[in-house]
């Protein structure tokens, strides 16, 4: 009998101890990824932040304007906006016109006024609408590769959502348009109404997740935007079925309805369509739903995994990015007049721990300016807004460790777990499933994004207390360069 029991706890210790080595083993890290250089470019700062401060004063003083002289105020900026306009409209403007700055600043100027009185914001919403189509139009005739030329347009487009944004988040809920129908591009494709707006096959949607990682996408790169998320529309000439196809981290390309596709967390939706005036369209009227019937046929036919490296040039795998980019180059459009660039090594770094290869890419916020596209609707709401910018403001200042040295962390006592559900992910791969880390990350990315995920819960966490109390204190909602401060605060207290 003891002999029995002394055989067991040999077996016992045995495996035990067999366990204790793999374990062990499975401790092992993953060689080092060589260091990473910064970009030959450098990223777009704004470097206004005294500029900020007064524009919030501005906003201040005229709460406390008297509504007609208020509304005197406003009549004149608007005055001053769409004179400025229609100069633009008379002549060939070069990206160092003086009148690109004097828009700039009459915009941001203008904008605390409205925010004090808004009901003149669907009023300035059209005419930033206007300015944005204006702005693009000009843009065709600009070299996309000059610095110069990038600058001014992301100034005034993104500093034009920047000001429209600041003013939705002051106005109360009633006076937010959910819908902005910018320009009603003609189009020969298969069209079906979707929530209000008319689309057309080969449209492309460009939309805002909810995960941390949707804002990294959104803000890591040398012009920090508001999308982390390209989808390509097909719309069934026969019975007006619509597919969007798009690709995702963790199960590659998929074709979703417009339900499915609503139905994951969406902060906000842009509806991008090409110029009817476009060559290659002029040429062929259907090239969109040639393009969009391409890539759901791949889709539908074969398994296209997700593309961590960000090469768009490599179409065995594809980022949501080459979804649009891929199917319309097949047709010839190159979609993304010019390449995004990430060129912080701290914003590398970090995108470089999730597996990205190449920094030179199609990033999705900057599938907006591209001239060859019209802006056709957005949808978004005040609530989606300020957590769009909530997760923005704490990104931000996440990079800002990144850039001064901190690296991306995780839980080394987790790896031997991570390896052993990666392994159960590859077989759910072969058979057609999805497991626990997707396909094409690796088990110490998988726990990088873990902590990741959980460091920016943190300071959001944390962020929004803050934000609130200033709501309390103020009888306002911190602008977002005020995010950033807060968020600024809370980063390094744990």
């Amino acid at each position: 009998m003891n002999q029995k029991r002394t055989s067991k706890s040999r077996l016992i210790i045995v495996i035990a101890a067999a366990l204790a080595v793999v374990y062990c083993l499975l401790l092992i890290p993953a060689p080092s990824s060589p260091p990473l250089s910064p970009g030959s470019a450098s990223p777009f700062l704004w470097d206004k932040d005294a500029y900020w401060t007064q524009l919030e004063a501005m906003y201040l003083k005229a709460r406390d304007t008297d509504s007609a002289a208020l509304a005197a105020s406003v009549d004149a900026g608007l005055r001053e906006i769409k004179t400025l306009l229609d100069s633009c409209l008379k002549i060939t403007v070069a990206p160092s016109s003086p009148l690109l700055p004097r828009l700039e600043q009459a915009i941001f100027e203008l904008s605390p006024a409205i925010a004090a009185q808004p009901g003149h914001l669907r009023e300035f919403v059209q005419f930033r609408t206007h300015l944005r189509t204006t702005i693009k139009d000009m843009s065709r005739h600009w070299d996309m590769s000059s610095a110069d030329s990038r600058d001014h347009l992301y100034r005034l487009l993104y500093g034009s959502r920047i000001a429209i944004e600041e003013i939705m988040l002051q106005a109360e809920t009633d006076s937010v348009p959910a819908l902005v129908i910018a320009t009603n591009e003609p189009s020969a494709t298969p069209s079906v109404e979707v929530l209000g707006v008319t689309i057309h096959s080969g449209d492309i949607l460009l939309s805002r997740g909810g995960a941390p990682t949707s804002a990294l996408i959104a803000r890591g790169n040398d012009y920090p935007g508001n999308f982390s998320h390209v989808a390509l529309v097909h719309v069934n000439a026969d019975d007006a079925t619509v597919s969007i196809i798009e690709s995702h981290i963790e199960i590659g390309v998929a074709v979703a309805s417009v339900d499915d596709y609503l139905r994951d967390t969406k902060l906000r939706i842009l509806v991008l369509r090409m110029r009817t005036d476009h060559p290659a369209l002029t040429a062929d009227p259907m090239l969109p739903h040639k393009a969009a019937t391409h890539a759901l046929e791949r889709a539908q036919h074969e398994h296209i995994p997700y593309d961590f490296a960000m090469d768009f040039r490599d179409g065995s795998k594809l980022f949501c990015s080459e979804v649009a980019s891929g199917a319309y180059s097949k047709f010839g459009v190159e979609l993304w007049s010019c390449l995004s660039k990430i060129s912080s090594i701290g914003v590398r770094s970090w995108l470089g721990a999730f597996g990205v290869i190449h920094f030179e890419t199609q990033e999705p916020s900057d599938l907006e300016y591209d001239p060859q596209l019209r802006v056709v609707a957005e949808w978004h709401d005040p609530e989606t807004l300020y957590k769009d910018h909530l997760d923005n403001a704490v990104i931000d200042v996440m990079l800002e460790g990144a850039e001064a040295g901190q690296r991306l962390q995780y839980d080394w006592y987790m790896l031997p777990v991570a390896r052993l559900a990666k392994v159960y992910s590859l077989a759910r791969n072969l058979s057609g499933g999805a497991g626990p880390i997707p396909e094409g990350m690796t088990a110490t990315a998988a726990l990088k994004n873990d902590w990741f995920s959980r460091e920016h819960a943190r300071i959001k966490e944390n962020l929004i207390i803050l934000a609130e109390e200033f709501r309390e204190e103020r009888g306002y909602r911190a602008p977002y360069w005020k995010l950033v401060k807060l968020a600024r605060r809370v980063a390094n207290v744990r």
